[in-house]
């Protein structure tokens, strides 16, 4: 791999390119990035982050990440199925987080859909993690020699597709890649990262998916 996908920061730890020397993207990469989670609350924590940082930085949504969690209690999708147009007006007033009408309304939505998601499968991540790739899949974006790293794949693809069939709202097949990513269904730190080999140490067969729904679409 080139180097130009690594970065070497102040501390002398080589690391994926994209976190530079940013104290908080160091610390998300090295502690959050790329590790399975099965959490059904930080699973839907993450759809709906994802969803607010369209057309924005993850780095703006990450810094303002605690208000999101106060604003939407700790995304608890139990709780905020209750939220109601009262809700929404309050949230539209808070500066702390990212204030998008369609956005806030789509993560009330979603909620719901997370509900939805746990009585026909048990969990949220039971779903989730019906769709971890059984290998690595090719870019299906542009200029793929200089990207070493998919933005979109057919798993993303069809995830995002499921989910917008179930009435999910803000979850485009680049936003299911990102999340993806994030939530270590697939583990895209590059060659060469310091963080790589503890990640593929953690694995995913923590939770054994029985099926796997992308095959099926």
């Amino acid at each position: 791999m080139n180097n130009q996908h690594l970065h070497t920061a102040e501390d002398g730890i080589t690391r994926c390119w994209w976190c530079s020397d940013d104290p908080d993207y160091i610390n998300y990469h090295d502690q959050e990035w790329g590790r399975p989670v099965a959490d059904d609350f930080l699973l839907f924590e993450k759809i709906c982050l994802e969803g607010f940082q369209s057309g924005l930085s993850w780095l703006t949504i990450l810094r303002k990440r605690e208000n999101f969690r106060k604003a939407f209690a700790g995304f608890d999708f139990n709780k905020i199925a209750e939220f109601d147009e009262n809700h929404v007006e309050l949230l539209l007033q808070n500066s702390g987080i990212i204030r998008h009408r369609g956005k806030i309304e789509a993560t009330i939505n979603n909620a719901h859909r997370a509900l939805e998601a746990v009585e026909e499968f048990g969990s949220l991540a039971s779903y989730i993690w019906g769709w971890e790739p059984e290998s690595p899949e090719p870019h299906l974006g542009k200029d793929i020699c200089s990207y070493p790293i998919p933005a979109i794949t057919k798993t993303s693809q069809l995830l995002s597709e499921d989910l917008k069939t179930r009435g999910w709202k803000f979850f485009g097949p680049t936003t299911a890649y990102a999340f993806m990513q994030a939530m270590g269904l697939v583990n895209d730190h590059i060659e060469g990262c310091a963080i790589r080999k503890s990640v593929v140490e953690l694995g995913s067969e923590f939770l054994n998916p029985s099926q796997h729904f992308y095959g099926n679409a």
